[in-house]
């Protein structure tokens, strides 16, 4: 998985549409091989991004899960913990 593309599902609040975007433009960049793609494949691109991401608010309105919602603030406080002990070496 990009790394750069973050879990998105069972927060609160919920994912909000810039944030399910980015991830969608995350999958494209990373299965297209490019970040910018050339002018004769930007409307395609583009698409991409608009149908993946349409799939993921789909997938994460419909997705179940009986474990309490988290916290963004928490769980970005443990990844920068994370984050911290990787890169103290």
């Amino acid at each position: 998985m990009c790394r750069n593309i973050r879990p998105l599902n069972n927060f609160e609040p919920p994912a909000t549409r810039d944030e399910v975007t980015a991830a969608a433009l995350q999958y494209v960049r990373k299965v297209s091989g490019t970040t910018k793609p050339s002018q004769a494949n930007q409307a395609v691109f583009d698409q991409a991004v608009r149908e993946i991401a349409h799939l993921t608010q789909h997938l994460l309105d419909d997705l179940v899960t009986t474990a309490p919602p988290k916290d963004r603030e928490v769980e970005a406080a443990k990844a920068k913990a994370r984050a911290e002990l990787r890169y103290a070496r």
